[in-house]
């Protein structure tokens, strides 16, 4: 399970739940055609220390979709909207195809 991201400045500072942070994931990785988040609530992962995030999660594909071209997909998309959302520089997408349906 991800952990909250506390964002520190002036004035103050920012929390963004970790619940959150995970829907960022989740609604990114299945914005690509024949992709689904495979137990959202357990499975997503969201690290971030010193700038940088990785970012883990299990995935269900649809049959018949090439799994490299579509994993790759998701990654990249992923990696764009954790980094706009937060700021952090995404070190790594870790993506487990656990299910082709």
């Amino acid at each position: 399970m991800s952990e909250p991201l506390v964002l520190s400045g002036q004035p103050g500072t920012i929390t963004v739940a970790a619940v959150a942070l995970d829907r960022v994931v989740v609604h990114a990785a299945e914005s690509v055609e024949g992709a689904r988040v495979r137990r959202p609530k357990r499975s997503v992962d969201v690290a971030h220390r010193a700038g940088l995030a990785s970012v883990s999660f299990e995935l269900a594909i649809e049959q018949g979709v090439p799994v490299p071209e579509l994993a790759r997909t998701v990654q990249k998309r992923v990696a764009d909207a954790v980094a706009a959302t937060t700021g952090l520089d995404v070190d790594r997408v870790d993506v487990t195809v656990a299910e082709i349906a």
